[in-house]
Order: C-alpha cells, then sequence, then structure tokens
C-alpha cells in the first residue's frame, strides 16, 4: 500500500546533497554528546546513607547492590500498590534490557530498584518476562531519597562505590532516561518517527496521541512473561 504523505522523491544526488547537510547537524550533536558525557565525567557526587534493600535473597546493603563492582546504575520503576499492571512506561523501558554482562568489562551494574514489596516486585518481573535483577525498597528511605518516592514517577540514577562508602553521581528523569534506550534511536531514524502529536512532522504525517504506539504492560507480559 502507498502511504498517504511521502518524502519527496529526486534523483541520487539531490538526495546526498540532503544527507551531507543533515550530517553536518548529526556530527555536531554527536560532539555535543560528547562534551556532555565530559562533563558529566567530571560531576562532583555526594556520599550515600548505608541504606539496606530487599533483594531476592533478602536484606542487602547499598554497597552489596554492586555486586563487588565499583560503579551502578538503577532504573527506580514506578509502583503502584494493589495493581496488577504496573507502569507500561517502565515495564516496556525495562524490558529491553536481556543481555548486561558487557557492562562487566566496565566495572558496572544495572539493576532495577521499585518502592513495590520484593515478593510483589519479583512476581511482576516474572510475570512480564523481565531479565533484570530487582531490588525493593519499600521499607527504606532510598527511593524517597533519590527522585522517585512513594508515588512518584521513574528516575535513573549513578552511583560509584570507594570500599562501602557509596556516592551518588548523576540523576535524571522524565525524557532523560531516552539516552539509555536503543527504541527511540531506532525509531527516530525511520521517515515517520514516533509518529506522535507533539513532534515536529511534515504535513500529512501519521500522527497519533502521545504513548498510543507503546506496548502496554499485558502485552509485554504477552510477548515476554513467563507467569502470565
Amino acid at each position: 500500500m502507498t502511504a498517504n504523505a511521502l518524502p519527496p522523491v529526486v534523483d541520487a544526488e539531490t538526495r546526498q546533497r540532503s544527507l551531507d547537510e543533515l550530517r553536518v547537524r548529526e556530527k555536531a550533536a554527536t560532539r555535543e554528546l560528547d562534551a556532555i558525557a565530559a562533563q558529566r565525567r567530571r560531576m562532583p557526587m555526594v556520599e550515600m546513607p548505608d541504606y539496606t534493600l530487599e533483594g531476592e535473597e533478602g536484606p542487602v546493603r547499598l554497597a552489596d547492590v554492586f555486586g563487588g563492582r565499583s560503579q551502578l546504575i538503577v532504573y527506580n520503576h514506578m509502583w503502584f500498590p494493589g495493581q496488577t499492571w504496573q507502569c507500561p512506561g517502565c515495564t516496556g523501558f525495562t524490558s529491553q534490557f536481556t543481555r548486561l554482562e558487557f557492562l562487566d568489562a566496565y566495572d558496572a551494574r544495572f539493576v532495577i530498584v521499585t518502592q513495590g514489596p520484593i515478593d510483589e516486585a519479583l512476581a511482576y518481573k516474572r510475570r512480564v518476562g523481565n531479565a533484570m535483577t530487582w531490588y525493593s525498597t519499600a521499607n527504606s528511605p532510598f527511593g524517597a531519597d533519590v527522585g522517585a518516592p512513594p508515588g512518584g514517577g521513574f528516575a535513573v540514577n549513578v552511583f560509584l562505590r570507594d570500599g562501602d562508602t557509596v556516592y551518588r553521581t548523576w540523576h535524571t528523569s522524565g525524557r532523560g532516561t531516552e539516552q539509555l534506550s536503543h527504541s527511540f534511536a531506532l525509531i527516530d531514524l525511520l521517515p515517520y518517527g514516533r509518529q506522535e502529536e507533539w513532534q515536529d512532522s511534515p504535513e500529512g504525517w501519521p500522527q497519533s496521541p502521545t504513548y498510543s504506539r507503546w506496548p502496554g504492560s499485558e502485552a509485554i507480559a504477552e510477548r515476554y512473561g513467563t507467569d502470565a
């Protein structure tokens, strides 16, 4: 089928000129991201209390969540008490991370922390087929202290461990988490992009309400879950 709206059709030379113009901006963006990463590496940090979280094997100190590594990325997963299906955005986002062993070479680990009780959190992990390691901060102020309080939103936090002392080095939330995802990077390459109403697209391009194309938690469970 032919779409209702299509990019203009031109000869190869004209298309290459357009690509060359775009490449200038793409390269500038790459260099800017390099500069941002360099500034991030120079950020000061703050010492954290000796929190105790709940893991699959029971209570665990924050310093031990590192699993012997010196660096830790934490995704704070939204949690709604009593709900069978948790945040679809968090569920879909974290479902992307299935092979994290490459972080071993960088002395780092990536885990999920949620406000949900550990038994409920692990049951949900199985229901949706999540492959990451989960911890609960239901009995700890950790979540509230790092920007993800009970009933609050999601967040990403990064920590550095020096012996038994843990420091918080970076934090983001909202669209700041997109840099961790491969899905939006792939979708943004497509001619029609994310097809969401807020995006700047040519006249006639397909557009839908924000989030409407995102898979729901039940759909994630149907695709990947082992205990749906």
